[in-house]
């Protein structure tokens, strides 16, 4: 009897959490179901037979049989679609770069089933945590440095971190950071101030003067200047794209965005559905009021308004069923930026939400990764 129950409990889990494959998470507590069920959809799959077998085996059920086999079909289904989405980004990159760099220490392929169950391996870096950079109105700002073990002047990446504005530290994606790092680049994680006490452009202000003082620091933190990109992810992916398409920008020679928000007053006009974190509110918090109060403003902190010509390559990377920032809006940005003569590169991952990366060996990731690697060393190796 004991056994009959366990064997019930564990079939309902399983069950539960593959219906998040396809089901969009209605409030924010329960996101992370929405972005981790399908980037865990290996171990789904084989909880999901083990269930199906101990229902005809141990139970003789044919319902919890039929669920098993039915929560399996949703499990299958980044698997079933990763073959022609992975070909689709291949293609987006070949059509965009003259040579994709093949070097040794790359991933060998997007997708490594070993590692998507125990884990992408570490490699070992330098970590110089918590360095103060600026103090603006008594808030401390800090930035996260991160190096291969070999000393050097080394290529550089600028990491800004997300979380709508408002929260977020350079910890953030650290495992990211370190597994860059181990590629021969120095990375550097900066901080701004948040929102809604700090308003835009205070982030902006923010950016630009940790980049005066990784100038300055240079030589201490191994960077090479002539060889620098700018990343970031949701909010920070937005942030980057602001700073690097400024017309007074650092020289950056390549940005990499993951599923930041572009047109802002089209955001806030046409939100997700459904919307967890309420985007309207946090555009609100983060700006000071709607489009229609500020519509000037909106358009300043809008990346789309500033695309022009002889920007850095942009490699943008959005999950289709994205719902905080839609993947529309990373699919406009890229066809703006072809269409004043940038280099771009758009991949959409068709079963991940907002923030796939949160799960590192998933199989969101490990395509991102694949990708995101291959770019950056393009135009910096």
């Amino acid at each position: 009897m004991i056994a009959q129950v366990l064997i019930i409990l564990f079939s309902f889990i399983s069950f539960f959490i593959s219906l998040w494959i396809v089901i969009p998470a209605p409030i924010f507590s329960l996101l992370p179901l929405s972005i981790g069920a399908p980037e865990i959809s290996h171990w789904l799959i084989v909880t999901n037979e083990i269930a199906a077998f101990l229902a005809i085996v141990r139970l003789k059920s044919i319902p919890i049989l039929i669920g098993m086999l039915f929560a399996l079909s949703l499990s299958l289904l980044p698997v079933v679609q990763f073959p022609t989405t992975a070909e689709r980004a291949e293609t987006a990159m070949r059509s965009q770069l003259d040579e994709i760099p093949s070097l040794p220490n790359f991933r060998p392929a997007p997708f490594n089933l070993l590692d998507a169950f125990q884990g992408i391996p570490r490699a070992q870096v330098r970590r110089t945590l918590d360095i103060p950079v600026a103090n603006p109105d008594n808030v401390q700002l800090t930035m996260n440095v991160y190096r291969p073990i070999k000393a050097g002047s080394n290529p550089a990446i600028v990491i800004i971190y997300g979380g709508a504005w408002r929260s977020g530290s350079p910890d953030s994606n650290e495992q990211f950071s370190q597994y860059i790092a181990a590629q021969g680049y120095t990375v550097l994680a900066i901080d701004y101030r948040h929102a809604p006490q700090y308003k835009f452009p205070t982030q902006l202000e923010d950016i630009r003067t940790a980049l005066k003082f990784i100038q300055q620091h240079a030589d201490e933190y191994e960077v090479n200047l002539d060889r620098m990109a700018i990343m970031g992810r949701s909010a920070g992916g937005h942030l980057a794209m602001l700073t690097a398409y400024a017309l007074d920008a650092f020289p950056f020679r390549a940005v990499v965005n993951y599923y930041s928000p572009v047109d802002l007053t089209d955001g806030y006009n046409h939100p997700p559905f459904p919307d967890p974190i309420d985007s309207r509110n946090v555009l609100r918090n983060f700006l000071g009021g709607t489009p229609q109060e500020f519509p000037e403003l909106y358009r300043q902190a809008s990346p789309y308004q500033n695309v022009r010509s002889n920007l850095p390559p942009t490699l943008l990377i959005y999950g289709g069923r994205d719902h905080i920032v839609q993947s529309k809006f990373g699919r406009a940005m890229y066809e703006k930026l072809n269409q004043n003569g940038n280099t771009a590169v758009f991949i959409e991952i068709p079963w991940a939400e907002h923030a796939f990366d949160a799960v590192f060996n998933g199989i969101s990731n490990q395509l991102a990764l694949y990708h995101t690697e291959r770019f950056l060393a393009s135009w910096l190796k």
